[in-house]
Formats: C-alpha cells, structure tokens, sequence
C-alpha cells in the first residue's frame, strides 16, 4: 500500500510556512489524539499517521529532499523513527510532539499527557543534526553501498553515563514539578476552570537537578569524540540527494535525545561516461573505414565492458541503445538505459598520397550524400535519446 502524500495529510501546500504547518498539525492531532478516540484504532493510525507527516515537514532537510523525490528521497541510510514508520510509538511521538498539546488550554481534556507514557518529563537537550558529505562512483550509486565513515561529533560522555552529575548521589528531583517536569495551573475562564500544563521553569521539563557537575564533561553529559557510523546507499541516489540516519548526529546535553545525521550524496566524476537522470550516455568514435565497413565495439558501462555491432554504412550521429544498462531508480523497479552516441571521426592532418586517393573517391557516385527518407532528422534524435 503506498503512502499518502504529506502535504494531503495535514491539509497544507508546499509554500506554507513552517508555522502554518505546524497548527495544521496540531489541528489534525488534536482530532485524532487517543485520548479523545480511546480504543479507536483507525484514529491511532491517522495520529500517527500526522506525526510522520509532520516530523518530515517540520524538518528543513527532510522536506527539501521530500518535495524533490516524494518519499523515494526520504528512504535508505537509517532514515528517521518516525519516517521509517515500522519504529514509531506513541511515546515517541509525546516525547518529540509533546509540547505542541501540553501547551493548549484543551490539554486537560486529554489529561496533560506528554512525554514518554504520560511521564511529561523531556529528559535533557536534544543534540543538533550534522551534515556530512559522500562521494560516490557510478559503481557504487548503481549497485547500492554501505559505507563506514569517522564522523567527528559530541558523544555521551561515559564517566557520567550521560547524566552529567559527578554521581548518583549528585542528581536531585527538582522540588518545583516534584519529578515529572510540568507544571500544572488552573485558572478560572467563562467556561469553568481550566488547566494548562507548562514545561517546568526550575529543571526545565527534566525532572530533575545536578548539584554536583561531572568534572570529564562539566555537567553536559557529553564530550567531543569521534563514531564510526555504519551507512547503507540504496542503489539510484543522485548528487544534491539528502539521506538522514536518524540518531546519529551529536549526542543531547544530560541525556538528551541525539540529532541526526543528514548523508549530501555527490557524484563521482566518470572518466567517460556521463549521467543524465537514469540514463547513461557515451560518445563511441569511430574510423570513416569503420563507418563504412563496420565493427565490432567494445564500449565501457557502468559495471564492466560490453560489445556492440556497428553495421556497414553506419552515419555518425547514430544513437544505439543498451537497454537496462543505465541507473536504477531509487527504491523501484524502472532502469536506465546506455546511449551510445557515434561520432565518424574526421581527420585534420592527410598525407599528400591519401590526399590523392580521396580526391579520387570523392568523384564516386557512392560517395556523395543520400540522406535515406527513412533516416530520422538530427532533432528526432536528440528527442529519443532524452526521452
């Protein structure tokens, strides 16, 4: 079954703003939310069905390479829980979304549930996303690749286990939200009292106080090292295309979830052919004897060395096609095609003695030009070989 389009799901365009997608999310989450559909399993589907939407589109990478490839460009190299849709859980969307309910005037209604499980607490500072790139051969973006690349990022800090207190003895629960990092306030409106859930101002939504900082990572709960991260290519990409590995960008302060790390894929030069979008294309040079006689031709591809039948009385300009030797597309079936474009080669320097035997052959009625009424114009070809 394939996915709905993002934009249809929460009721927006490509030129909204990012602030006008994200109350279209609110208004389609609040529709949906569980606890205003209990046992409701189609509504389940749709909130989360809204987060993905969401958790894509509120991303700047994530929804570049969205409008460029549709959920093609979203796939391969770990992408993100929520996108990978198989991960996604309700406490990881209250956990990320949260915020986005806790602070309506209805969040009463739904019993201020934020957070993993309804705990509310947001534990730490999420880590910020990283930007690397990845030069890849015709090979490798062919066939697919898994790459092992340093990234040099904030990783947890291990002394600490991440907490960023000096020990346990040294973390406290904050005595203002009492642990679960909200605080809840009821006021008096026109239509009764209502609650509203805030993020709690003394520990700042984590529940909990350091009173004794760790002295390897001075209290932040990370320091700054190096991973090895494991990525997978799918086979297809194409330069400017964004892959995210989600979680593997620099670590969050005290626990925090980490960010993700955005793969810019770029293409390796090849030394003699040339991509145009799925298909390959090569400039095959050949002898005027050859073209009149015809050859056998080896010709490069992607994956080796392939051999092609010239025919007698070939005209330069002809295009051959290797069918299914071109690029796969990215997560499909379709495959590009090899277009061999031939070119009769002229030659600028003769001999006084070849001089003389073309002069004579240039008197011969074979050798003056009869464009066939069958042989397609210099346009049709370029037409097919782009088509």
């Amino acid at each position: 079954m394939s996915k709905r389009d993002y934009y249809e799901i929460l009721g927006v365009s490509k030129t909204s703003s990012a602030d006008e997608i994200k109350k279209a999310y609110r208004k389609v989450a609040m529709q949906y939310h569980p606890d205003r559909n209990p046992g409701d399993k189609a509504a389940e589907e749709k909130f989360k069905e809204a987060a993905e939407a969401y958790e894509v589109l509120s991303d700047e990478n994530k929804k570049a390479a969205y409008d460029r490839y549709g959920h093609a460009g979203l796939s391969g190299a770990g992408r993100s829980g929520f996108g990978s849709g198989g991960n996604m859980n309700m406490d990881d969307i209250f956990s990320q979304f949260g915020d986005i309910f806790g602070d309506d005037l209805f969040g009463s209604f739904f019993g201020g549930r934020r957070g993993g499980g309804g705990g509310g607490r947001s534990r730490g500072v999420r880590g910020s996303n990283l930007r690397v790139k990845i030069k890849l051969n015709y090979e490798e973006i062919a066939k697919g690749v898994t790459k092992n690349i340093k990234v040099k990022k904030y990783v947890g800090c291990t002394t600490c286990s991440g907490t960023g207190a000096k020990d346990k003895g040294s973390v406290q629960t904050c005595s203002t939200c009492g642990g679960s990092g909200q605080v809840r306030r009821v006021s008096n409106t026109f239509l009764g009292q209502m609650q509203t859930v805030t993020t709690c101002p003394t520990c700042n939504g984590e529940g909990s106080i350091v009173t004794a900082k760790c002295t390897v990572c001075k209290g932040e709960g990370r320091v700054y090292g190096e991973e090895t991260v494991t990525i997978d290519i799918p086979a297809g990409v194409q330069e400017g295309m964004q892959l995210s590995v989600g979680g593997r960008g620099n670590a969050g302060e005290r626990g925090g979830a980490p960010g993700d790390l955005i793969i810019l894929v770029e293409e390796e030069q090849h030394p003699e052919l040339h991509r145009d979008g799925l298909n390959v294309a090569y400039e095959l040079y050949i002898s005027f004897t050859d073209a009149v006689f015809g050859i056998q031709a080896e010709v490069p591809t992607i994956d080796g060395k392939a051999k092609i039948k010239i025919p007698a009385g070939t005209q330069s300009g002809k295009i051959f096609r290797l069918k299914g030797k071109g690029f796969p597309g990215v997560n499909s079936y379709e495959k590009g095609d090899q277009l061999i474009h031939v070119s009769v080669w002229t030659p600028q320097n003769v001999t006084a003695e070849e001089k003389t035997m073309l002069e004579k052959l240039n008197g011969s009625p074979n050798f003056q030009p009869k464009p066939d009424k069958n042989e397609r114009s210099f346009f049709d070809k370029v037409r097919e070989m782009f088509s």
